[in-house]
């Protein structure tokens, strides 16, 4: 099974989202993780709610800091985030880095997280599938 990281600010919303999708909807190809290069500490509840509402949230998901996955073989790694990708770190490993940039749905109503679900479900979905899966 490929691995593969989304990076993003703060870990709270984009990259749960994402991490989830990919864990939910490309089982049995690619395991994903996520993280933030300044994580937040806290899942947006907006985010996780959403999750829920999709039975795609698991208690695992949690805002993680870079160096608590830092060491893990990644096949690719994903910023979400131009923020995220200015300041992408180097990794133990040589690994291949793509930005896929999404809107952040943070400090809006919950139908902007499901637009933003939506995005990363029809954007970044079928890439990492053409990338890993093939």
């Amino acid at each position: 099974m490929k691995k593969v990281l989304i990076l993003c600010t703060g870990n709270s919303c984009r990259s749960i989202i994402a991490e989830a999708l990919i864990n939910a909807k490309l089982d049995g190809c690619i395991q994903a993780y996520s993280s933030g290069v300044k994580a937040s500490g806290r899942v947006n509840p907006h985010a996780k709610e959403l999750l829920e509402e999709h039975d795609m949230w698991r208690d695992e998901y949690h805002s993680k800091t870079l160096d608590t996955v830092i060491n893990i073989d990644y096949d690719l790694v994903v910023t979400v985030c131009d923020n995220a990708k200015e300041t992408c770190p180097i990794f133990p490993k040589s690994v291949k880095t793509i930005h896929v940039g999404f809107v952040d749905p943070d400090g809006k109503g919950p139908d902007a997280f499901i637009d933003t679900m939506m995005e990363i479900e029809t954007i970044l979905l079928p890439i990492l599938e053409a990338e890993l899966c093939s």
